[in-house]
């Protein structure tokens, strides 16, 4: 039984890989049973059980007529995402900040010029899909500004926390940009206390962003 026991734990360790280093992105569908066996070497029911593991774990799901398909890389983010689906957006806004503020702080210690130089490229590209008024391309920019200084911040915990609440981040900016409390914050006076080095001015600048629109549920 020990034994058995180790070849499924195996091979949901070698499924994993597949996934997690990217050789089944998102969306793929894996290779049949008679594949995987081949792959892994193991046997038909460990297969399929290393599978169904997956698919209870939440980054493998079975389509009936199908295949199976990858849906997460990872169970971190799968489980976040089952804790935090339908949460306020207030507490979703107080985790942002304690991680933005944070991820501001470092990225203005820790930035390359070459990072520098993509903030710069992408603040540009967010504001103009904000004059622009296409509420998609708005949300798109704005994440992936925050997520440039969570990389540029280089610390790999912090960067995987982000990551794997990207879902319910990119609702909340959605939210945001539906509701606003103030005229748009282009993030230029962030993105240039990075460039500066300017630890504190960029905690600062992330602070007052999201406090006000905590304030603003909070009143509301």
């Amino acid at each position: 039984m020990t034994r058995r026991t180790n070849l499924i734990d195996q091979a949901v360790g070698r499924l994993r890989q597949q996934i997690t280093s990217g050789a089944w992105p998102v969306g793929t569908r894996i290779p049949a049973e008679p594949e995987l066996t081949e792959l892994i070497g193991v046997g038909r029911n460990t297969v399929r059980e290393a599978v169904q593991s997956l698919v209870h774990a939440g980054m493998l799901e079975r389509r009936q007529g199908s295949g199976t398909y990858v849906i997460s890389n990872s169970e971190l983010g799968t489980a976040m995402g089952r804790q935090i689906a339908g949460a306020h957006q207030r507490d979703v806004l107080e985790v942002r900040r304690s991680l933005e503020v944070e991820a501001a702080r470092l990225a203005a210690v820790r930035a390359t010029a070459e990072q520098v130089q993509e903030l710069r490229a992408v603040r540009d590209r967010r504001a103009a899909a904000y004059a622009s008024g296409a509420l998609d391309d708005m949300v798109e920019t704005d994440l992936l500004l925050h997520r440039t200084i969570a990389r540029a911040a280089d610390n790999p915990v912090l960067l995987a926390l982000y990551e794997n609440l990207l879902d319910a981040i990119t609702e909340n900016i959605r939210f945001n940009f539906e509701h606003p409390v103030h005229d748009d914050d282009s993030h230029h006076d962030l993105v240039e206390a990075i460039a500066a080095g300017d630890a504190e001015g960029a905690m600062r600048e992330v602070d007052e962003y999201l406090s006000e629109f905590i304030g603003d549920i909070q009143v509301g």
